[in-house]
């Protein structure tokens, strides 16, 4: 679970090393009454760069839209089984959902497929 103010490793080659969340997008009903608060996997964030590379594409500073692809909190999956990440990360993406990095670290979750990311997903090294 990723909530405002919540740390999150980029798991990317943009230059940007760590971000704190400051929205979660597609945060509230038709009527208003219920504001998401929290993401999971394969949802969007907004974050603020913390910590970036002096040469990387992206500055400290900069306001960045994100998946998020790792997550401490445990997974249920249909099979009945759980999966679970060491730290929170995330990927960042363009307006169009497309990674702008070329390259991802670590592994991803395969929930990803089911939300539509399938390039963040073929870019990874690997999906659990």
């Amino acid at each position: 679970m990723i909530q405002q103010q919540t740390y999150v490793d980029i798991a990317d080659n943009t230059g940007a090393k760590q971000g704190m969340c400051i929205k979660v997008l597609r945060g509230s009903s038709s009527k208003g009454k219920f504001k998401r608060k929290v993401a999971h996997i394969g949802d969007i964030i907004i974050c603020a760069v913390k910590k970036s590379l002096p040469a990387g594409e992206i500055k400290q500073g900069e306001i960045i839209r994100c998946v998020v692809v790792r997550t401490r909190q445990p997974i249920l999956r249909s099979d009945g089984s759980y999966v679970r990440f060491d730290r929170n990360a995330a990927v960042v993406i363009d307006k169009e959902n497309n990674p702008r990095g070329t390259r991802i670290f670590g592994a991803v979750a395969r929930e990803l497929r089911e939300k539509n990311f399938m390039k963040i997903v073929s870019l990874a090294s690997e999906v659990v």
